[in-house]
């Protein structure tokens, strides 16, 4: 048994109703008509940049204060770039940037306020710099009841809109760098732990029974869904759209699980998850690499594109179109007008 199967079991004994009883299992394996690397599950954030030059270039990273999104900045800063570090206050942020060598600048954003998303994205725009680099790391897990930001369940608000907003407000930016790579932190749940159908469209108001298992998943398929859409909409500009799954990393994303659960994780984290090191790796080697010149629209899982068979939409590009308009529904009179 290798490590994407031990940590995929792993996940499912500890959720099991991610694997979904009428589901079938989903056949995770490397899609070969990208480039293949020679990174994988073990692999660390510094170990994939080995070698790599980014003086001259400005990453952003959203959620920098702590786990996968700090350990981007610090490497990302460690080989040169200019990071742009946002945290949910000032003070989060500008702590974190403190803490890592290199050039960072510290922004707030807290992203279940869109007004604060357009905030972040004019403090940004002030700095004068085009954005190289741009990982959407941020994310929540509520594992709680049913809440509501702005009449839109949490969850989907906070780790869907909020970047789907950012990413429209700091698109002039991209558009001004010579290539630019969009980075969007999805999960597995993507696959797992989504609802049945999808994105159930019907109950994005908190309209139907919430499942907190199933808002997470539905989330990270709408990052996926997002990536997708957004890919297809760059197409034969030079920004591109991909979005990964870090794997099953310890983390503080599960501090407001469930105490049996954050027990567990407190155990048995270092035996059955990765560390942030290596956690961090994927979304820093898909937004640096040089052999991913180009590469857009693609699903990566331990450093390489991947396919998911089985029942699962994360490739559904008619439910990404529909995801795209609901978004610029639910955000209206926050967006500008972009020139695809």
């Amino acid at each position: 048994m290798n490590r994407r199967q031990f940590l995929y079991g792993t996940t499912a004994v500890a959720m099991p109703v991610l694997a979904g009883c009428d589901r079938d299992q989903p056949v995770v394996s490397i899609d070969n008509s990208y480039p293949v690397g020679g990174f994988g599950a073990t692999s660390t954030a510094e170990e994939v940049t080995l070698g790599l030059d980014l003086t001259g270039k400005t990453a952003l990273v959203t959620g920098c204060n702590s786990g996968l999104g700090l350990e981007t900045m610090r490497v990302l800063a460690l080989r040169g770039a200019h990071v742009i570090g946002t945290g949910r206050t000032l003070e989060k942020a500008s702590k974190a940037c403190a803490g890592v060598p290199g050039t960072t600048t510290p922004v707030a954003l807290e992203l279940s306020s869109l007004q604060s998303v357009i905030e972040c994205a004019d403090t940004v725009a002030g700095l004068g710099l085009p954005i190289d680099i741009l990982v959407c790391n941020a994310g929540i897990n509520t594992f709680g009841e049913l809440e509501l930001v702005n009449g839109i369940e949490k969850t989907f608000a906070v780790n869907h809109l909020g970047h789907f907003v950012l990413v429209n407000r700091l698109m002039p930016l991209l558009k001004k760098a010579q290539e630019s790579r969009i980075v969007n932190v999805g999960s597995m749940s993507a696959y797992i732990q989504a609802p049945a159908v999808g994105i159930d469209f019907d109950n994005l108001r908190g309209e139907g029974v919430f499942d907190a298992q199933e808002a997470y998943g539905r989330s990270k398929l709408a990052n996926a869904l997002f990536s997708l859409e957004l890919a297809t909409r760059l197409e034969g500009s030079s920004i591109t759209s991909n979005v990964i799954h870090p794997g099953l990393v310890k983390t503080n994303i599960a501090r407001t699980a469930p105490i049996i659960m954050r027990k567990a994780f407190d155990w048995f984290g270092d035996l059955i998850a990765k560390s942030p090191q290596e956690g961090a790796a994927t979304q820093v080697y898909v937004a640096t690499n040089p052999s991913l010149k180009g590469v857009s629209g693609a699903y990566f899982e331990d450093c390489n594109a991947v396919t998911v068979g089985g029942d699962n939409y994360i490739f559904d590009k008619p439910m990404a179109e529909r995801l795209w308009t609901i978004s610029e529904e639910m955000a209206q009179g926050y967006l500008i007008t972009i020139e695809w």
